[in-house]
């Protein structure tokens, strides 16, 4: 009897830990990072997290699917760095069908644990392009010693990568290089990729059983009944995506300094001040991830500044020439950022924009010079008044229900209408009115 029951305590502890062991393998999932687009800030953050949350959830690996032509040196590098420090095996996988790996992404393909593509897609073309020189032409020059320069560090970087995951550095560096493009089926057959793939459960099929080296460990990777759990970029990605957008990030800025310029011109208003404070720190704070040309974004405000100054220093429009040749100017190198296309229409659209703003000024200011004087002391000349006690030199006179110390060369009786025919301090000096009729003959 006694060893009855301890089969039976046998039993019951094997069948509760094989469910166990199967509710633990039900559970196991790989994360799927989905970017479609250009690789910026934002991509870097989403990235970032998506990682994290795999770590934490105590995933099997993530894949990260791609389709990108491209992005900045800065973004990409932060990737990199997060695959490469990554505790869990990141699968780049270039889908769906017609996408590609461009410049960026070729970098973040051969950073990854595992590299994959589908059918009829394409990698390459990772030549690098400065993001800090102002003159485009010099950086085409194949002698020029910047491109030199930044060639040589974009092979032996990307030969470091290749180098570490046993991948073809020859063509690495011809992606550099020379800008070559590789199909999927001929990249797999260069050792460029480790597979290629219909789609994910395709791809998951095939790294069953795979190994990959992880932090100098060696880790087999299990693939049946994986779940799959598609990480979504949350709000503050999402927000971040929208302004660190070269042309929102710009937008932002125009309207910050303008907003605070209203505020300036009418206190107490409240709306132009507040609203134009968040845009502009917004708009500063996209610029600060971006990798623009702070030359550019200084000249767009210094531009600014000087169209606002035309409106307290006579100039005569040379502050807002020049301020609007700064505008356009700084607006042009801001976004000489090579993989973003240049915003030609927003920039032109800002500049007309500035230029009406700036002859609305303009047309105002000699409009109210045309004008007739109708407050301070020099309006008085010319207006009527009446004297109130007779005097002979000064007495008081009433200007418009006001008094006022008069001088006169004439004595002058109480009741008479005088006129003023000047201001002295705060004296007026005043003459006879001309009787009715004296000017006609």
């Amino acid at each position: 009897m006694q060893r009855l029951f301890k089969y039976l305590f046998l039993l019951s502890f094997t069948l509760l830990f094989l469910m166990k062991s199967q509710e633990a393998f039900a559970n196991k999932t790989v994360v799927l990072l989905e970017v479609d687009g250009f690789i910026g800030p934002a991509t870097q953050d989403y990235i970032h997290k998506g990682i994290e949350h795999a770590v934490s959830e105590q995933a099997e690996f993530v894949v990260l699917k791609l389709n990108t032509p491209g992005g900045f040196d800065k973004a990409m590098r932060g990737i990199i760095k997060d695959i490469l420090a990554s505790p869990l095996p990141i699968v780049t996988y270039v889908a769906p069908q017609g996408s590609r790996a461009a410049s960026a992404g070729t970098y973040i393909l051969y950073a990854s644990h595992i590299a994959a593509m589908a059918p009829v897609t394409h990698l390459g073309a990772a030549t690098p392009l400065s993001l800090d020189m102002l003159d485009s032409k010099d950086i085409l020059k194949e002698d020029s010693t910047e491109h030199r320069k930044m060639v040589s560090d974009s092979i032996a970087y990307i030969k470091g990568l290749a180098q570490l995951h046993h991948r073809n550095a020859e063509w690495a560096e011809k992606a550099v290089k020379d800008a070559a493009s590789l199909q999927s089926e001929e990249a797999l057959r260069l050792a460029v990729i480790d597979s290629v793939a219909q789609d994910i459960p395709d791809l998951l099929t095939q790294l069953d059983g795979r190994s990959v080296t992880i932090q100098n460990q060696l880790k087999i990777l299990n693939t049946r009944g994986l779940q799959i759990e598609v990480w979504e970029p949350d709000w503050r990605t999402r927000f971040l995506e929208v302004i660190t957008d070269p042309s929102i990030a710009y937008i932002l800025l125009i309207i910050g300094i303008w907003g605070i310029f209203f505020e300036f011109v009418n206190p107490g208003f409240v709306l132009p001040g507040v609203a134009g404070t968040i845009a502009l720190l917004l708009g500063l704070y996209a610029f600060q991830l971006l990798p623009i040309h702070y030359t550019g974004l200084a000249l767009t405000i210094a531009g600014i500044i000087f169209i606002v100054s035309e409106l307290y220093i006579p100039s005569y429009g040379v502050l807002g020439g020049g301020g609007l040749i700064a505008f356009f100017v700084g607006s042009v190198f801001l976004f000489d950022l090579k993989g973003y296309p240049t915003p030609w229409g927003l920039i032109m659209g800002m500049t007309v924009a500035t230029v009406s703003f700036l002859l609305i000024i303009l047309g105002l200011s000699l409009k109210a010079r045309k004008k007739k004087i109708v407050s301070g002391h020099d309006a008085l000349v010319g207006t009527t008044a009446i004297v109130q006690a007779n005097f002979d030199g000064q007495g008081w006179v009433k200007v418009e229900g006001e008094l006022w110390k008069a001088q006169s060369s004439l004595p002058l009786k109480r009741g008479q209408e005088v006129e003023v025919i000047k201001c002295d301090g705060l004296d007026l000096i005043v003459k006879p009115s001309s009787p009715k009729g004296d000017d006609h003959v």
